[in-house]
């Protein structure tokens, strides 16, 4: 089969294509062909530097997140799942490439009426958002700001907050995508880039209620200062290359929660059907900003590298 495989830590250009030996799938274990490959931020940050939630030996095949169809199953399994339409973590490793092999219990069903491709873009992003907005406990008429709102997981944000009855502050950076945010309905957005953003935030909403951080560092430092007493603040990411440091009692001092979201195995999974379930009845529609097919997964690197990516980037493998 094809795959990419990284054997050294660094640019993307050490993500390389080439073959690999065809999985087989062993006693309760199930091959998924796979039809797209979720790509993720932190994904960049362990080709780069080998840091990230995986434990891998080099070399490896990247991905965590694949969609596709269950072709074939191991002895034990019910052969009753070939056909099945699924979407699956792999582990940590395995997803660039054209099959792979998982745990029976680790693939989720895709329902009908979502397709493949919009299914893998709900299932890191969209069990992620979910799990922060139940952590963050929205309420109706609360400013909420979310910080990348452009990306996979703020896109999906600021469906959830607006569904929630709150009033939605989106911010991102750079013209282009803040012009997609407008065209996407949303009012107010601003443009973190440009030194006076908080000060169009308080213009527009005063201060804010929740702040859900997609970028870390000094950005995130900028938004916690916009949150009024009772406030929470939930950070997801770290666009910037460092997390939110914000302590915590500066934070109780003015009032302010810092939430951590999280979630049991089964809690997590969870979320993922309920996303999956949202995007197939139309509340939930993530945005595939970039396709790339396997062979190019560098240059999707690149992309995402560059900061000039928007919604989900995936890599088409059939």
């Amino acid at each position: 089969m094809r795959a990419v495989w990284l054997r050294e830590f660094g640019g993307p250009e050490v993500l390389v294509p080439g073959p690999a030996p065809d999985p087989v799938p062993g006693p309760g274990q199930v091959l998924v062909e796979v039809a797209h490959a979720n790509i993720t931020f932190v994904e960049t940050m362990f080709r780069a530097t080998g840091f990230g939630p995986f434990a891998a030996t080099l070399p490896v095949i990247p991905g965590n997140g694949v969609g596709g169809t269950i072709t074939e199953v191991g002895p034990g399994v019910d052969p009753a799942l070939v056909g099945r339409r699924v979407v699956s973590a792999t582990g940590g490793s395995g997803g660039y490439a054209e099959r792979v092999v998982v745990a029976r219990g680790a693939p989720i069903p895709v329902p009908d009426g979502l397709p493949l491709d919009a299914a893998v873009a709900l299932l890191a992003d969209g069990r992620t958002a979910l799990m922060l907005a139940r952590a963050a406990a929205l309420r109706p008429g609360e400013r909420v700001l979310v910080e990348a709102a452009a990306g996979g997981v703020g896109g999906l944000l600021t469906q959830i907050a607006t569904a929630a009855g709150a009033r939605v502050v989106a911010a991102a950076g750079g013209p282009r995508k803040v012009a997609l945010l407008r065209g996407r309905g949303l009012d107010p957005v601003v443009d973190y880039r440009e030194p006076d953003w908080t000060d169009r935030v308080r213009a527009a909403v005063g201060g804010v209620d929740v702040v859900f951080d997609g970028v870390g560092g000094p950005l995130a430092r900028a938004a916690f200062d916009l949150l009024d007493r009772g406030g929470r603040m939930l950070s997801f990411g770290l666009a910037s290359g460092a997390w939110a440091d914000l302590p915590e009692e500066e934070a109780a001092a003015r009032g302010v929660l810092l939430v951590r979201a999280g979630g049991t195995p089964d809690e997590l999974r969870a979320l993922t059907e309920q996303a999956l379930a949202e995007g197939a009845a139309g509340r939930l529609r993530p945005l595939i900003g970039q396709r790339f097919p396997l062979d190019r997964a560098a240059d999707a690197h690149t992309a995402i590298e560059s900061r000039a990516t928007v919604g989900k980037t995936l890599l088409d493998v059939r």
